[in-house]
């Protein structure tokens, strides 16, 4: 099997070292392609206006002065374009992807990325008492538990997965619980505006250091009861609920008209 590891923290995070630990239980074809720098929040940016340069670092391992998505990209559709991998891992975050914030998140688009590419892709995070750099990340749940969940979810009819790993010892973890996307309003990236010497307003991106309760079977609740999430996701957006429904709906019609000036 061969796996190619990402990450959003960039190339010379702890995560990523980590979970190239992780992925030599699984395998010894493993290649290392991610953002020379932090992405994190970057989601499924593309670099588009300026060339995006990549820097060998080893035999199987290359960084990538872009983002995640371009850092899946340049490995699909180039570097490894002649053998493919069989998985993609990306993580292992500093922090939880959960709730809305999987929007934000470039360690899931990553994920996102090579699963519109057909590879079966997984997302970690490891979750923190709070988004400051003076939190100290206790990696055990996912170092403990990672290899062997990835193992187990390679035959599932999922080909997509957002995996978050408690904030706890490993020995305090309750379990596995497969959940669903939750939604909390105020777990979402809030804004910090300062005044600089000049009298100029500039923002800060920030994040609350607390999430509320959520309902039960959502990512949210599953990490605040020390269970380890999987989620699996869709790429195809589509509602497609709605959209049965709107069928019988008369929407307006279209004809020919002279154009509003």
């Amino acid at each position: 099997m061969r796996i190619l590891l990402t990450n959003d923290d960039g190339f010379d995070a702890q995560g990523l070292r980590l979970l190239e630990r992780l992925a030599a239980r699984l395998t010894d074809d493993v290649w290392t392609i991610a953002p020379e720098y932090e992405q994190s929040g970057a989601s499924r940016a593309l670099t588009l206006t300026v060339p995006v340069r990549v820097r060998q670092r080893g035999e199987r391992s290359y960084s990538v002065a872009g983002t995640p998505t371009d850092s899946v990209r340049i490995a699909l559709l180039d570097l490894m374009r002649s053998a493919p991998p069989d998985l993609l891992i990306s993580g292992i975050n500093r922090g939880q992807n959960i709730g809305e914030d999987i929007a934000l998140s470039g360690t899931v688009a990553a994920a996102i990325q090579a699963a519109m590419l057909g590879v079966r892709s997984i997302a970690l995070s490891q979750a923190l008492p709070g988004f400051g750099t003076d939190h100290v990340a206790d990696w055990s749940p996912s170092t403990t538990y990672g290899a062997d969940l990835v193992r187990s979810l390679l035959d599932s009819p999922s080909k997509l997965f957002n995996v978050n790993f408690p904030d706890c010892r490993h020995d305090q973890v309750a379990g596995i619980m497969v959940t669903r996307q939750g939604f909390n309003r105020t777990s979402c990236a809030n804004i910090d505006r300062r005044t600089d010497p000049r009298g100029n307003s500039y923002y800060w991106m920030c994040f609350h250091e607390d999430l509320p309760c959520s309902e039960q079977g959502t990512d949210i609740a599953a990490l605040q009861e020390r269970y380890i999430s999987v989620t699996p996701l869709l790429t195809d957006l589509t509602d497609h609920g709605t959209a049965a429904t709107m069928r019988s709906i008369t929407l307006c019609t279209v004809e020919p008209r002279e154009m509003e000036v």
